[in-house]
């Protein structure tokens, strides 16, 4: 089952009466969200205990669910009975399950103690030196941008500079708000904090907004960068069902009403990692969410602009003004990103809220990397269409090197974004990566995006790296595949 298959099953647990905290969980829908849990390394019955176990840490079963009997989970996930009782009662043994009698197994309160989690983005950034790095989607950098830091004048800023806000040189707030207006969404320069870098405005917004015990609805793919924010705040991020085209609306609203998250995160414009586009009528859909629920919702658009046929949709923000909607971007995708310049926009009492913590971080935005970035601002459109077609052309020539080199995989080509969302034949992504490593190519398995259930079926291969070593990573690859 692939991760659009699996993103369109049915809800784990079907919730019952209100007046009933506990809720049943279909055995079909369980063994749906375990996905490959039986091709990762270790015996049955530890693969299942620790995909189980899994579903439980990342909330998806919640304390009180009964589980399926022992006979009618081992039908669904088609192993012996005794495969699911031995599983069931490692799990009791540690605490994260109940067994009673007369009352069948249910997940344990909420004071149990489950393994710590590293951070889950920890991994992107642990490739051996003499590996060729695909664990992190690096642009390239536009020849324009060279140009343009080049006749940079360092020397003036230094002499003239005074120390920065916390939310920004006004002049580059100005710049980013006409940006902003330019591409559709009317901006003003209280509407727009300066940060370092996209990342730094997720977790402002994070920090500000949600509270331990917390949830964030995101897809069930999502970005590593909002997961560990989230999860360092004591919060739960709940992932939604996807489909091919982004997230699933309708269970997003459904999610919405069940269980009242302090925010929605999302990315839906060349999704990172999946490559998915939501079509206008969602994304309108999305919006109208939003303002309806009275919900925030932070559009992640670092990736909106990499694109391949041109299309780049307004912001959420745009299509509901009224709608409590939060834009994250950055020059980083199609500029640089070693510059380090984001931005959040929100409302403005919002703004002076993350200004304020902005000040206890870091105080401010490098002074120099500011002015920088206003050259490239001023350079936006052409710098944004030379970022999209050079990552075009390095897609087109990976995918004749994946035919080639990993027949069998399959993939849909992405219209925009800097990485392809490939999927094994068989057995398991974070296996296949780790014998990827032994042969110097690190590269990220399914799971190291997974905000919910475990995806352990497909790779993330950025085609930023240079062409000779690109080539390089792929023929290795598929040696490492051969030899399975």
């Amino acid at each position: 089952m692939n991760a659009h298959d699996r993103a369109t099953s049915p809800r784990v647990v079907t919730r019952l009466a209100d007046t009933d905290r506990a809720a049943a969980v279909s055995p079909t829908a369980l063994a749906a969200r375990l996905g490959r849990w039986a091709d990762s390394d270790g015996s049955l019955t530890a693969s299942l205990a620790a995909a189980l176990r899994a579903l439980v840490s990342s909330g998806e079963l919640r304390p009180g669910d009964r589980l399926p009997s022992e006979r009618a989970l081992a039908a669904a996930v088609a192993v012996s009975r005794g495969t699911v009782v031995a599983a069931y009662a490692a799990l009791a043994d540690s605490g994260v399950l109940e067994r009673r009698q007369g009352s069948g197994t249910r997940v344990a309160g909420a004071a149990i103690a489950l393994p710590a989690r590293r951070s889950q983005g920890e991994s992107l950034f642990q490739a051996a030196p003499a590996a060729i790095d695909l664990l992190r989607a690096v642009p390239r950098i536009p020849a324009r941008t060279i140009e343009i830091v080049r006749g940079f004048d360092a020397a003036l800023v230094a002499a003239t500079a005074t120390d920065s806000d916390p939310a920004g040189l006004p002049e580059v707030r100005e710049r980013i708000a006409r940006l902003l207006s330019d591409d559709g969404t009317p901006t003003t320069p209280e509407q727009v904090i300066v940060t370092s870098g996209a990342q730094q405005a997720l977790s402002l917004v994070i920090d500000e907004l949600v509270s331990p015990g917390d949830i964030v609805l995101s897809e069930e793919l999502s970005w590593p960068g909002l997961v560990d924010p989230v999860r360092r705040r004591g919060a739960r991020v709940h992932g939604v069902p996807m489909t091919p085209d982004g997230v699933d609306v309708d269970a997003l609203e459904t999610a919405i009403v069940a269980l009242r998250p302090a925010l929605i995160a999302l990315n839906p414009h060349h999704h990172n990692p999946t490559g998915s586009r939501m079509p206008p009528a969602s994304r309108l859909a999305v919006a109208e969410l939003s303002a309806r629920y009275g919900v925030r919702v932070i559009e992640d658009r670092v990736l909106a602009n990499i694109s391949f046929d041109g299309v780049v949709p307004v912001s959420l923000a745009a299509l509901r003004p009224d709608a409590p909607v939060i834009v994250v971007d950055s020059l980083s995708k199609w500029a640089w990103l070693g510059l380090r310049i984001g931005w959040a926009r929100a409302d403005p009492v919002l703004i002076r809220r993350l200004r304020a913590s902005r000040q206890l971080v870091d105080q401010a935005a490098s002074v120099p990397a500011q002015h920088m970035a206003l050259g490239l601002l001023d350079n936006a459109p052409a710098l944004r269409r030379d970022a999209s077609a050079t990552h075009a052309a390095a897609l087109e020539r990976l995918v004749p090197m994946m035919h080639e080199h990993l027949p069998g995989w399959t993939f849909d080509v992405p219209r925009g974004g800097l990485s392809l969302w490939a999927r094994l034949p068989s057995g398991s992504a974070t296996a296949f990566a780790r014998r990827a490593a032994l042969a110097g190519v690190a590269v990220a398995g399914g799971s190291e995006f997974s905000a919910s259930a475990p995806a352990d079926d497909h790779l993330r291969i950025p085609f930023t790296s240079p062409d000779e070593l690109l080539h390089a990573a792929i023929e290795r690859l598929g040696r490492v595949w051969r030899a399975e």
